[in-house]
């Protein structure tokens, strides 16, 4: 027995590489297909369209292998309502519960499409206003926020995705980094890009997200970055306790874990520095207190407080102190980093594996992201979590920022 189900595919899905992904994903299940249409783009503004009938063996591995094409874009040619399932409990979502991607995302509800709002991956579809007066909405929920009878999208049915359409030639901002990541010494070229995306992005009234790991304070990037802040080319910080200890330790001592970063020796006691700096900052109160107070008065943390720069520090189990500024609470700390996740239309994340993994997962696939690390590691990580739209540069953060600011100063 064969069965079989007609699917569409619409975009740039031959540049975009989507039509060669789902012929393998295809073949690589056990399933056949036939082209029903096809309708070539023939003008770089043109998007192409593509009807294939799918063909497995039984119904299981039909509903695999549309399952794998439903990542990609692909939906059904005759699409049906989405199933909707109350949740049972708090905290608790029904079986078969149809897990988000990172990419925009609508579920058929009554017979209309509802965009879903705050689309992130790895979250449930919950869907509000159904059967009432006024507008049926749709969000993405993290698991430990749903409620119970909260209506959930189940299964696969009456729902479409579209992933980001990848541009036919290296025009625009990221063009030169399509590969994905660039592993070649940071030219000004290539940070002249990246400069112009961002000064594009704050035309246009845009919201620029940092992601920033000590390393940034460790390798004199640190007022680099306090400029970046001060001309208002950040408008949120996303970090760890251990940036703004040590951004602190540098403003009161000259040091960052007790190294001089101008001279790079270790004075005496320096390797108490970071420890002092947080008793600072706790007597009062607060890095805000401190700068109130004249305590801190230079670095990327008393730049953030005196320009009203969104902050948020999540904390860890290895933080010293930790500054009373810093979250402790796992899942607070989350619903913050996701917050400003949603409200970032450009990221740059700067040396720091868990940070740029964690607001990367909160990111549609619709925000541009650049991913600099020395270590080649952090920015494939990336990548392979499901954040494709980023581009990662692989090079001295130490270099990068200091730069990035000349291209966008001076």
């Amino acid at each position: 027995m064969t069965v079989s189900r007609t699917v569409e595919l619409e975009g740039h899905i031959i540049d975009s590489g989507t039509m060669q992904r789902c012929f393998e994903v295809i073949m690589d299940l056990g399933g056949d297909f036939d082209v029903e249409a096809f309708d070539v783009g023939h003008h770089k503004d043109e998007e192409s369209y593509a009807r294939l009938r799918v063909l497995a063996p039984d119904d299981a591995a039909l509903q695999s292998i549309v399952h794998e094409l439903h990542q990609s874009g692909v939906n059904p040619a005759d699409p049906e309502d989405a199933t909707l399932t109350p949740a049972p409990a708090d905290r608790v979502v029904p079986a078969g519960f149809y897990s988000t991607t990172n990419h925009p995302t609508a579920v058929r509800v009554e017979g209309e499409w509802v965009e879903v709002a705050d689309i992130e991956m790895d979250c449930a579809v919950v869907v509000e206003g159904v059967g009432e007066e006024g507008e049926t909405t749709a969000r993405t929920q993290v698991l430990n926020g749903i409620e119970a009878d909260d209506l959930v999208v189940t299964g696969e049915a009456g729902i479409r995705v579209r992933p980001p359409d990848r541009p036919r030639d290296a025009s625009g901002p990221f063009g030169f980094m399509r590969g994905g990541v660039s592993a070649e010494r940071p030219s000004v070229s290539r940070i002249r890009t990246v400069a112009e995306a961002l000064a594009e992005v704050k035309a246009d009234g845009g919201n620029v997200l940092v992601v920033a790991g000590p390393a940034v304070i460790h390798s004199g990037a640190g007022d680099a970055l306090a400029r970046l802040v001060r001309e208002g080319y950040v408008d949120a910080l996303s970090a760890g306790n251990g940036f703004a200890t040590h951004d602190v330790e540098r403003g009161l001592y000259g040091t960052s874990l007790g190294m001089n970063i101008e001279t790079l020796e270790h004075p005496r006691k320096g390797h108490k520095h970071h420890i002092y700096a947080i008793s600072e900052i706790v007597r009062a109160g607060g890095i805000a207190e401190a700068v109130d107070d004249g305590i801190v008065t230079e670095g990327v943390m008393y730049e953030c407080v005196a320009n009203d720069v969104d902050v948020v520090l999540a904390g860890s189990i290895r933080d010293d102190g930790p500054l009373p500024d810093t979250i402790t609470d796992t899942v607070e700390a989350q619903n913050e980093i996701r917050r400003q996740a949603h409200e970032a239309d450009m990221v740059v994340m700067l040396s720091t594996l868990l940070h740029s993994v964690a607001v990367g997962n909160c990111l549609p696939s619709s925000t541009r992201v650049v991913c600099v690390d020395i270590n080649p590691a952090t920015v494939t990580q990336l990548l392979d979590r499901g954040s494709a739209q980023a581009v990662g540069l692989v090079t001295d953060v130490g270099t990068f920022v200091p730069t990035l600011a000349d291209e966008l100063l001076d």
